[in-house]
């Protein structure tokens, strides 16, 4: 059975990492064996934690990011390569080596190992402290922007591997990717479609930190859209650094009376979702007792680590296609129709959805975005083209 594995994102210092932190160490000290690991470059769990990565306190072990080493372990044979032409071409190691480091690699192995530790059975919680929300929306969104990809270039480039590679090293004078770079290329796409599959799951979903500011808030609802878009779940939203009401002097009355509006508004807005609050602390919470008492308080009596509860966000039945859009603005939202592929746009963000032979052959008969649901109906009839 697949570990449960949470993912905290939110905007940069709404504190997503104490979040985050708060909930590992709540877990382990529940008796679950717990991993915490960052996809953020910044690696603050480990500041949060005072600690260093390995095993930080009972059951609970932190883990840091080897980018080099990792990226040699999936793509090497890419790797090396594209170093060997470089060389080819006159560039020395030292040049090839800083061109061959992908950019964004340490956030995609992070995702990678993350399947590694999943597959493990090691592990009955895995936290992940996601990079801020926009980097970590890119982020999700690959896996499948890169299958859509790779289902069409891919024959078609060991097709022209086979055609041209007699050519190349005679005119260009360098070698062309081989049997072995293809199959690199292919495991390093499987690995990334199996992180989707893990985290697009029943057992696992996203926590939104916020603070209660109006556009912190403004861009957590557009976070959950898009969340919902890509078919990730979010089963809960964190208020951070909320005051707590009473004793305070007029300045501090004013931010309660502010930040009890905005929390009022945010609840509505995320309905049903549970809205989970923290204080703000007299001090930031460093080290594991401190974090444990900040997730005992975050979370009181829910239950933290249950499955998510309710549908997938992305449901198909044999004449209808439903996508919950929550906080979707109509006019922000497009659908298209391209063969067998739906395009639905919200916002900034773009889906290709390749349709299920039963809906690909048929014709969209209507489409309507009511009460955050974005519904497609099928008619019994064929599609006849793009």
């Amino acid at each position: 059975m697949d570990p449960r594995v949470l993912l905290f994102t939110g905007k940069g210092g709404v504190g997503k990492t104490t979040a985050a932190a708060a909930t590992a160490t709540l877990a382990a000290s529940r008796g679950m064996k717990t991993l915490v690991v960052s996809t953020d470059t910044a690696h603050s769990l480990a500041d949060a934690l005072a600690v260093e990565p390995g095993e930080v306190a009972p059951g609970l072990h932190l883990h840091q990011v080897d980018t080099q080493r990792t990226l040699e372990r999936h793509w090497g044979e890419l790797q090396d390569y594209a170093r060997g032409v470089l060389s080819e071409l006159g560039l020395d190691e030292v040049t090839s080596e800083e061109i061959t480091v992908l950019p964004g690699a340490e956030e995609i192995i992070a995702l990678l190992e993350l399947r590694e530790h999943a597959r493990s059975g090691r592990w009955d919680v895995i936290v992940v402290d996601c990079a801020p929300t926009a980097e970590t929306l890119r982020l999700l969104a690959l896996p499948e922007a890169l299958d859509w990809h790779v289902n069409r270039l891919l024959p078609v480039g060991r097709r022209l591997v086979r055609l041209v590679a007699p050519f190349v090293r005679g005119v260009a004078r360098v070698s062309a990717p081989g049997e072995e770079v293809m199959s690199a290329g292919e495991r390093f796409h499987r690995g990334l479609m199996e992180v989707r599959e893990l985290l697009t799951g029943d057992q696992a979903s996203v926590r939104l930190v916020l603070t209660p500011e109006s556009v912190v808030l403004a861009e957590a609802r557009r976070t959950l859209t898009s969340l919902n878009l890509y078919g990730y779940r979010v089963d809960g939203v964190i208020a951070n650094r909320v005051f707590p009401p009473g004793g305070a002097d007029e300045w501090r009355a004013q931010w309660v009376a502010a930040q009890t509006r905005l929390l009022a508004e945010a609840e509505q807005s995320f309905a049903p979702l549970p809205v989970h609050v923290v204080p703000y602390l007299p001090a930031e919470p460093v080290g594991t007792q401190a974090l444990t008492e900040v997730g005992a308080r975050l979370y009181g009596e829910s239950d933290p680590f249950a499955p998510p509860a309710g549908p997938p966000p992305l449901r198909m039945s044999a004449d209808e296609l439903a996508l919950d859009l929550p906080g979707a603005d109509r006019a922000e939202v497009d659908l298209a129709r391209k063969g067998d592929e739906l395009i639905v746009t919200a916002g900034p963000y773009r889906r290709i959805l390749a349709l299920p032979v039963a809906l690909a052959r048929r014709k969209i008969s209507g489409a309507a975005l009511r009460d955050g649901v974005l519904r497609v109906a099928f008619s019994p009839g064929s599609e006849s083209g793009s």
